[in-house]
């Protein structure tokens, strides 16, 4: 497969909710990525793990497959019974938050051309969707997932286009789990409280194989992220 330079387009519309949300992942599309395919001539691996890959292509997929995850969950979010009986508000953030995981993803996989890694499959049957708390707290594990995921994951991209359209999905992902933590715990300072906070006041940061073990729990897909970067 050949190199492909894509340049993704704008695929949502700016949310017309609080300042909190409004701005979308939009501004990511800004950047083209220039990204390696694979080999014509590569073997079908016999691990059936879906390998993420290495080098910033890697450390996109595995991007990739956290956006399909974030994606598959608010999209299941509202079909359930919590969305179909919560105030307005929280249908318009719950709605936000759904369009934006969705256009992550579909940016990733556009971006990534014939490199991207397959459709994952998702196993979301240890939460109640009926539940507010459920969903709520669901959501919390998730975002503060993703944002802890993108700090760790910074460090080693090489590609200072990628990194920069990194850190503007890293501050969405961050502004997401703000909201969902003020729903939880309206009025409260909780939205950047001691669990994802350490004592020089910095967010918390995740290694790639502490992420992938924690999305497993809901990704049915083996992953296999051995070929990203370890230090």
């Amino acid at each position: 497969m050949k190199n492909d330079l894509i340049k993704p387009k704008a695929l949502v519309k700016k949310a017309n909710r609080r300042d909190f949300l409004k701005y979308s992942s939009l501004s990511v599309a800004g950047a083209g990525l220039l990204l390696m395919g694979c080999d014509d001539e590569e073997q079908i691996p016999i691990n059936p793990a879906v390998s993420l890959g290495s080098g910033d292509v890697g450390i996109l997929n595995y991007a990739y497959a956290l956006e399909q995850l974030e994606a598959a969950f608010y999209a299941t979010v509202m079909t359930g019974g919590y969305f179909a009986n919560a105030s307005a508000e929280e249908k318009q953030i719950m709605g936000d938050l759904e369009k934006h995981e969705r256009a992550h993803r579909d940016f990733f996989k556009a971006a990534l051309g014939d490199a991207a890694i397959e459709d994952l499959s998702v196993d979301f049957s240890s939460i109640d969707f009926n539940s507010r708390s459920s969903v709520l707290m669901a959501a919390k594990t998730f975002e503060d997932l993703g944002v802890a995921a993108y700090n760790g994951a910074g460090q080693f991209i090489e590609n200072v286009d990628y990194l920069l359209i990194a850190g503007k999905i890293v501050s969405v992902e961050a502004r997401h789990a703000a909201a969902i933590r003020d729903l939880i715990n309206p009025g409260t300072a909780d939205f950047a409280g001691d669990d994802i906070i350490d004592a020089n006041g910095l967010e918390r940061t995740l290694s790639f194989s502490e992420v992938l073990t924690a999305a497993s729990t809901y990704v049915t897909t083996p992953l296999d992220g051995s070929m990203l970067p370890s230090s």
